[in-house]
């Protein structure tokens, strides 16, 4: 069973970017889109800010009751990334 997480903001240069994220057991897929760009980017690797976006809004659900074993394996995912 998945779970997705979404999230949008602006970069740097004034242009929005969303991220998703389908995380199971197996792992994480990340997507990338700017609102200046026609197509998903399924090939890039999540940037630490993106990690870190991540673990807080998991950190946030779990404030809630929720995602406290989903935040878990996000972290153990990011050790083994590297990142």
């Amino acid at each position: 069973m998945g779970h997705k997480i979404s999230w949008t903001h602006r970069c740097d240069d004034g242009v929005k970017r969303e991220v998703r994220v389908d995380i199971t057991h197996g792992g994480t897929k990340w997507q990338f889109k700017r609102k200046d760009q026609p197509r998903w980017d399924y090939d890039s690797a999540p940037t630490r800010e993106d990690w870190d976006t991540l673990e807080e809004l998991l950190a946030r659900r779990a404030r809630r009751g929720r995602a406290t074993n989903l935040q878990k394996t996000v972290r153990k995912m990011r050790s083994k990334a590297g990142v």
